[in-house]
């Protein structure tokens, strides 16, 4: 009696057990989900800053190269490289997203892409010509 006992008790254990580690997996596999929606969102933010503030060089660009100042030329090509430094910074945020990495990966490389997005506008704003 008591060796049935004992095996029922075992037997209930080990299901109460399993059904823990499933609620956590779905638990966590959904809460990385929540967060990946959110960190697409703020990509999809910075994509629209980034495309704002390209077709805003690309105007300057083509004003300053009318000009034919060699020193403002320079200028504006020290600025276009702290703009193509933050694309590559959307790019590895993209790339991140989509192998799915970590969160706290992806939340990292969305923290240098505002960094370096924020640089390339205070380039552009520091342009002489506009």
């Amino acid at each position: 009696m008591l060796i049935s006992v004992l095996g029922v008790i075992m037997i209930i254990l080990m299901v109460v057990l399993v059904a823990y580690v499933g609620f956590n997996v779905v638990s966590s596999s959904l809460t990385g989900g929540i967060s990946s929606g959110t960190q697409y969102d703020q990509l999809a933010d910075l994509n629209a800053n980034y495309t704002q503030l390209e077709s805003q060089f690309n105007a300057t660009a083509s004003k300053i190269y009318a000009m034919d100042d060699i020193a403002k030329e320079q200028e504006l090509v020290n600025a276009q490289v702290e703009l193509v430094r933050a694309q590559n910074d959307l790019e590895s945020v993209q790339s991140a997203l989509d192998a799915h990495q970590s969160s706290s990966e992806v939340d990292s490389r969305l923290e240098i892409a505002k960094n370096d997005l924020k640089v390339a506008w205070d380039a552009y704003n520091s342009l002489s010509v506009k």
